[in-house]
């Protein structure tokens, strides 16, 4: 047993202490990665480029987006700042969302391989935003 093992109120504190805003620059990044060095391996193993392509515009475009939210005043009593920024992130899952299901059904590889690719851009940067927040000073 580790010494945090026996602190049940460890995860608790972990999430709850506030930290600042991590910077967007290196989680967009290390995505931005993923897209860009599967090219080789989707055009190496066959696999629909049209996948890969719409993958790389969906993830521009959701990357956009995201800059374009994040220069929304951020002041806490901004109510109508903080409205667009949410509706906004709804935005940009339900804008990757239907372009993925419209092309899966109308091409089977190239929306699941867009999908997958998507997918795993996204985890990577969720990851990489996570380590970034959590590794972050905890406020004061």
């Amino acid at each position: 047993m580790t010494e945090h093992e026996d602190d049940p109120g460890m995860l608790v504190r972990l999430a709850s202490t506030p930290r600042g805003v991590p910077g967007r620059l290196v989680p967009a990044l290390a995505g931005t990665a993923v897209i860009v060095l599967a090219l080789p391996v989707f055009a190496a193993a066959g696999w629909p480029l049209a996948g890969w392509l719409l993958a790389a515009v969906l993830w521009l475009a959701a990357q956009a987006l995201a800059w374009v939210l994040t220069r929304l005043a951020s002041d806490t009593g901004n109510l109508a700042a903080a409205g667009m920024r949410g509706i906004g992130t709804s935005f940009r899952a339900i804008a990757v969302g239907i372009p993925l299901v419209a092309v899966t059904i109308a091409d089977q590889s190239v929306g699941i391989a867009a999908a997958l690719l998507y997918a795993l851009a996204f985890t990577l940067e969720l990851a990489v935003g996570l380590v970034s927040y959590f590794g972050a000073e905890a406020k004061a």
